[in-house]
C-alpha cells in the first residue's frame, strides 16, 4: 500500500523520532469523501500523518489542521482545512511573491497554521498530490514562498533548521530537535489529569487558564 511505503522514508521516520506521536487518533476519514469535495486526492504522507498522529496541535504554535471536506461543516475549534483555505486565497491576493513564485497561480489548500497567522499550504495544481510543493505565507514578511518538499519532510526540515532560514514568523520549532504533538482530545485529557499538556508534568494550574 502506498502508506506503507511513507512509513520507508527517511522523512517519516526521522519525524517519528523528532516529534513520537503520543497516542492513537480517534479520528475516521473519509478520504473518498475529501477526494470528491475537494476534486483531487491528498498526499500520501497527510493521509498516514491523520493515521498517525491526527489533527492537532506542534508545541503550542503549529496547528496540523482536520481534514475537512469542502462545503461540509466546520469541524475544528482552530480554523480548520476550510477556513484557512479561504484565508489563503484572500491572502494570495494581496501578499508578495517570493522570486520562484512570481507570475504562479497556483491551486491552494491549507494543511497548517500557527500562532504568528502564518499559514501553510500545498500548490494543489499538480495531477500528482506527493509531488505538490509546499507554500507558506509569513505574515511578518506579508510573503509567500514555496518548498520544494511534502508536509513531512517540511516539518522534519523545520525542526532541524534546515532550511536556509526559518520559513515561519516565530523560531519556536526552528531547529528544536524535538517537539510535542498533541490532539485536541490529548490536551484536554492532560489538563484534566492536572497536568501540563506540553511538558507532561503536574502542575496545579493546570485547565485554570488558557495556554
Amino acid at each position: 500500500m502506498k502508506e506503507e511505503h511513507v512509513t520507508e522514508t527517511p522523512e517519516w521516520q526521522a519525524l517519528q523520532q523528532l516529534m513520537p506521536p503520543a497516542l492513537e487518533p480517534d479520528l475516521t476519514v473519509d478520504w473518498d469523501r475529501m477526494r470528491e469535495s475537494w476534486g483531487t486526492e491528498f498526499p500520501a504522507d497527510y493521509r498516514r500523518f491523520m493515521e498517525v498522529y491526527g489533527p492537532g496541535t506542534v508545541q503550542s504554535y503549529l496547528v496540523v489542521q482536520d481534514p475537512e471536506p469542502r462545503g461540509g461543516p466546520r469541524r475544528s475549534q482552530f480554523g480548520g482545512m476550510q477556513h484557512e483555505t479561504a484565508n489563503a486565497e484572500r491572502s494570495w491576493a494581496l501578499a508578495s511573491k517570493s522570486p520562484e513564485l512570481a507570475g504562479s497561480s497556483p491551486r491552494l489548500i491549507a494543511w497548517g497554521a500557527d500562532s504568528s497567522a502564518d499559514i501553510l499550504c500545498w500548490d494543489a495544481s499538480g495531477t500528482d498530490p506527493d509531488a505538490w510543493p509546499v507554500l507558506v505565507l509569513d505574515r511578518d514578511e506579508g510573503l509567500w514562498s514555496r518548498y520544494d518538499c511534502g508536509m513531512v519532510e517540511f516539518l522534519t526540515r523545520l525542526l532541524r533548521a534546515e532550511f536556509d532560514e526559518c520559513p515561519l514568523g516565530d523560531l519556536s520549532l526552528w531547529g528544536r530537535g524535538s517537539a510535542v504533538f498533541l490532539t485536541v482530545s490529548e490536551y484536554q485529557r492532560r489538563l484534566e489529569q492536572g497536568l501540563d499538556p506540553w511538558t507532561g508534568k503536574p502542575d496545579p494550574y493546570a485547565g485554570s487558564y488558557g495556554r
